[in-house]
């Protein structure tokens, strides 16, 4: 499937929401954290598919607010990998140029997970090629309150007029300022929506769900296909077909 993808008109930021994790387990008569443990080959695969062919921005549904209500042997059990994958992972960060970065209520993790996120994305901070962003305990609604409240603070303050409040203004206040919007969303799992996830990014993103794959068998020729039918599409962002420049394939 590599082979059969166009290059030159990749997706620049690609959002993954990884689900099954816990049905993958259930379904190897396994508890749910078996199966967390077993995606982290994916994100890998994942992450490494990017770099071969060259995506720029890849952002990663890792834990949302809501997943605080899971079980707390499950939430306790997740912390525990997050800290132990990302400590380990940074060496192979580092030689694929890998950029870390992370979005979401940060200070609601448990102190070790901060501190070795913090410094994980401060030994990657330099890296130039892939960032690969890191969605925790993360919402869209929550994002874009957090976001008005700073820009009722900057109008409040006499930093910003009312009348000035553009797409643009507003996108610069996301966590996400330094991307692009999202080109591709990947769910895997079964469900068809966006449950929450990167709410004003995904406003004009193709969404590819994978009905017959749970995240832990989830291999970068998933990603190769998911970016091929991507370039299948035609994006219109409201304008006509005859309105859009030609693409080659």
């Amino acid at each position: 499937m590599k082979e059969n993808i166009n290059l030159s008109n990749l997706p620049k930021h690609i959002a993954v929401i990884m689900d099954g994790n816990g049905r993958w387990a259930k379904k190897q008569g396994a508890m749910r954290i078996f199966g967390h443990h077993h995606g982290i080959k994916s994100v890998r695969e994942t992450v490494e598919g990017c770099v071969e062919l060259g995506v720029k921005y890849l952002t990663l549904y890792t834990f949302s607010t809501e997943n605080w209500n899971r079980p707390k042997l499950e939430v306790d059990g997740i912390m525990q990998l997050l800290i132990k994958t990302i400590g380990e992972e940074v060496p192979d960060l580092n030689k694929n140029n890998v950029r870390l970065k992370a979005i979401g209520d940060i200070e609601s993790l448990p102190k070790s997970a901060r501190k070795t996120l913090q410094d994980s994305i401060e030994l990657t901070k330099n890296n130039k090629g892939l960032t690969l962003t890191l969605a925790l305990s993360y919402s869209g609604k929550w994002e874009i309150v957090e976001v008005t409240k700073k820009i009722a603070q900057q109008v409040k303050s006499g930093a910003l007029a009312i009348e000035n409040i553009t797409e643009e203004v507003f996108s610069s206040y996301l966590a996400t300022e330094d991307a692009p919007d999202v080109d591709l969303m990947i769910r895997t799992g079964g469900d068809h929506r966006i449950s929450n996830y990167l709410l004003w990014q995904l406003a004009y993103a193709e969404l590819y769900f994978m009905d017959d794959l749970y995240w832990p068998e989830f291999r970068r020729q998933h990603l190769f296909e998911a970016i091929y039918e991507y370039q299948q599409r035609e994006r219109r962002f409201g304008k006509t077909s005859e309105q859009l420049p030609s693409v080659k394939v």
